[in-house]
């Protein structure tokens, strides 16, 4: 369990929420911070708002690439912003998205 902005959130074993429904924006740049990752620029949270929505709408993770393509940006564009993709996942507050997928973005 992390003491995050005075709120007691567990995260599991591969440091995702086991909450989802606990993510909020300064949750977000804490997770961030603690990850160090820095400061949250309107980049990042253009991939946030994006891995998000995408989730909402379809319940899985989205090609990587197809986000970076989407923005106009080279395939590096999330891991440079988020050290990987799950990096990225991670900090937007979604849910285990299973092994194989943990596994792709882990790999990216």
């Amino acid at each position: 369990m992390h003491e995050i902005q005075e709120l007691e959130v567990e995260f599991d074993e591969g440091g995702l929420l086991k909450d989802p429904a606990q993510w909020n924006e300064t949750l977000a740049a804490e997770i961030a911070r603690h990850d160090g990752i820095g400061q949250l620029t309107e980049e990042h949270w253009e991939i946030i708002r994006t891995l998000r929505e995408y989730y909402a709408k379809f319940g899985v993770a989205p090609a990587m690439s197809h986000i970076c393509h989407s923005h106009g940006k080279d395939k590096q564009w999330i891991h440079d912003l988020f050290h990987s993709c799950l990096g990225a996942w991670r900090v937007s507050g979604l849910p285990d998205p299973g092994e194989e997928a943990k596994t792709y973005l882990s790999g990216m």
